[in-house]
């Protein structure tokens, strides 16, 4: 969803920077990159396992309670950041879904996020989809969060569709790994930021700018 339906990414990189630079400033580490520390550790996975893997990084070793607050804050700083500037979508990826279902191919959205719901319904996309797999889905029914390809393959399932004739989009270095290992037909990545190389190394079978060229394609 992030990053590809929704331009919601760079609120979640501020609100990680807010949430983690206090803790990073005392420890008298570098501050949270929103660019590269948000796309190489963070991006596209659950809030505990995103964080985990940044402290890991940067030889942080907290206790669980204490990762759990600094998610809970971070995500109470990224739902005000949500309310003050509202949600954006990428226009092309919404025409996307809709040629998509016009041509009867059923669609999907996956996202880690525990809000999903209330995003795509903010940004009136949530009767895009056939199925939806979100965090709340994940911790309800033991998924492992990407880059373990458990949540595609509960999409599929939900669509009724073997990963050999589904495929995947995503922006997300996990999420690229995730569809590689689902054995999906065809991972796309979608390169928001010069990220390209490192998609198609950590799986995407070919990356686009944007999904107004997969028209094309």
């Amino acid at each position: 969803m992030d990053g590809v339906i929704t331009r919601t990414a760079r609120l979640h990189a501020r609100a990680w920077k807010a949430a983690l630079d206090p803790l990073l400033k005392r420890m008298g580490q570098p501050p949270f990159d929103a660019q590269a520390d948000y796309h190489r550790y963070v991006d596209g996975k659950a809030r505990v396992d995103g964080l985990r893997g940044f402290l890991a990084a940067r030889s942080i070793v907290l206790t669980d309670r204490d990762i759990h607050a600094i998610c809970e804050n971070k995500n109470a700083l990224y739902l005000e950041l949500l309310e003050a500037d509202g949600v954006d979508v990428y226009e092309t990826s919404i025409a996307l879904v809709r040629d998509l279902r016009r041509r009867g191919i059923l669609t999907g959205v996956v996202s880690a996020s525990r809000n999903c719901t209330p995003v795509l319904r903010a940004a009136g996309a949530l009767e895009l989809f056939d199925a939806k797999v979100d965090g709340v889905d994940a911790e309800r029914l033991g998924l492992a969060g990407k880059p373990a390809p458990d949540v595609f393959l509960r999409a599929a399932e939900q669509l009724g569709v073997t990963p050999a004739r589904a495929a995947i989009v995503e922006d997300a270095l996990a999420g690229v790994q995730a569809g590689r290992r689902g054995g999906f037909a065809m991972v796309i990545g979608v390169d928001r930021g010069a990220q390209a190389e490192a998609l198609r190394a950590h799986g995407a079978t070919m990356v686009v700018r944007d999904l107004a060229e997969l028209k094309a394609a």
